[in-house]
């Protein structure tokens, strides 16, 4: 069923720029060649011809103007040219707060807007920004607007651990897939979906989906051309399934789009990054940290290079640097499962660090005086993880999950598995912030 989510036609934005009365529009025009030129490939023509429509035909602002911003947006929040693409969106909110009728208006630019809050690294604003925009889509009839949301929602959830309601929008991708509305970026939505699995089951669990997505051409350009992390993504999940030939179709078609589209810096750094990690060159992959735009795909590029170093005996040093890099960058981007990954990485070179990344919403956690861990360790047996799965996520060993769940056991006074997910769904549900564990 995940596998209709590869499908390709035009951006759910234009279904809102079709209120234009003109069958001649020149901003419509402009924009769906912007579009054109953007799944071709050529991502700094695609730029310029969304720019242009942006600026077009000002006479007709409320109809046509407004979502060609909105798509000269995304653009630019695509190639994380974000302080342009907030200037640009913060000119659609004053549109729409002119306009008589801006429901689907008002939701695409939320659903932007949470993009780019989410590349920021603020994945509540990111999640909250979601929210509202599908309940906006929903009102004004545009579902087709709902994948890109649902999208966002899940990555968030993922970004910070919850499986639990990443499996939910998962799931709702899912029936947009059932419903035919994954019209628009259908590779990020079965992207969000594979990550979810590989974390959940590791690479074998999402390997349908990932081949599908390489071997695409389609569906491989256009993920490229979005996600900076996905590259080196790719790589990283073709190597761990054994093809060595899908991971080097991905470096290839990374390095393919960069040098179509010199002056991208996101978009080379993503080529440097797959193609270091191919080619295991730690100092091509650390140029590529330091170039990456992106909060998060900098921060895998640092914890790529420093797992290459700890392989060498004579740079372990150099390699703790480099993973302590990755550690801050995952905070900075609100993914705590992800840190404490490079955490238990850096446990193993022989380092204790002090600032110990946490799960999103623990602080505070009440239920049976349950620590951080504890709280995570339960959230995880309620959603039917085996310990070993468990010690997995956390990154501890299965036995380390058995003496924490005896425990959790004793503080919650329950007396088996069972009685432990009721237990905790029934205060997870009265405390929502309970289960925001990974």
């Amino acid at each position: 069923m995940l596998d209709s989510l590869i499908r390709l036609q035009t951006p759910p934005v234009f279904s809102v720029m079709r209120t234009c009365e003109s069958d001649s529009c020149e901003t419509v025009r402009l924009s769906e060649l912007s579009f054109s030129a953007w799944s071709r490939g050529e991502l700094v023509e695609a730029i310029r011809l969304a720019a242009v429509a942006a600026r077009t035909n000002p006479a007709c602002a409320d109809n046509c103007v407004g979502p060609a911003m909105v798509w000269y947006s995304v653009l630019l929040v695509r190639v994380r040219e974000l302080a342009s693409g907030a200037r640009v969106l913060a000119g659609v909110e004053e549109l729409t707060a002119r306009a008589e009728e801006t429901g689907g208006l008002v939701a695409a630019s939320l659903i932007c807007a949470a993009e780019l809050a989410f590349t920021r690294g603020d994945v509540d604003s990111a999640a909250d920004l979601a929210g509202r925009g599908v309940h906006r889509a929903q009102q004004a009839d545009l579902n087709s607007l709902l994948p890109d949301a649902h999208t966002m929602l899940a990555l968030s959830a993922l970004r910070q651990g919850n499986m639990s309601v990443s499996l939910d929008f998962v799931d709702q991708l899912r029936q947009d897939a059932l419903l035919g509305r994954t019209v628009d970026r259908p590779s990020q939505c079965a992207w969000a979906a594979a990550q979810f699995l590989e974390v959940q089951g590791g690479a074998k669990s999402a390997a349908h989906l990932i081949a599908g997505i390489i071997t695409d051409d389609q569906l491989i350009l256009e993920l490229l051309a979005s996600q900076p992390a996905a590259a080196a993504w790719l790589v990283r999940t073709a190597r761990k399934l054994g093809d060595e030939s899908l991971a080097e179709r991905v470096a290839s078609e990374a390095a393919g789009l960069a040098a179509r589209n010199r002056g991208l810096r996101s978009i080379e750094a993503a080529a440097v990054h797959a193609d270091g990690l191919l080619e295991e060159d730690p100092e091509r992959v650390i140029a590529a940290a330091e170039a990456h735009l992106d909060l998060w795909a900098g921060a895998s590029a640092y914890e790529d290079a420093g797992t290459l170093l700890s392989e060498l005996d004579q740079e372990r040093d150099r390699a703790v640097e480099i993973l302590e890099r990755a550690v801050d960058g995952y905070a900075r981007s609100a993914a705590p499962r992800d840190a404490r990954r490079v955490v238990s990485k850096l446990r193993s070179l022989g380092v204790r660090r002090g600032r110990y990344p946490q799960y999103a919403g623990q602080d505070g956690v009440s239920a049976g005086s349950l620590t951080v861990t504890e709280a995570a360790v339960a959230e995880l047996v309620s959603q039917g993880f085996t310990n070993s799965q468990v010690g997995e996520h956390l990154f501890i060993s299965g036995h380390t999950v058995a003496f924490h769940l005896k425990k959790i056991f004793r503080k919650m006074n329950v007396a088996s598995r069972v009685e432990l997910t009721r237990t905790w769904s029934r205060i997870s549900s009265a405390a929502p912030e309970l289960a925001q564990v990974g």
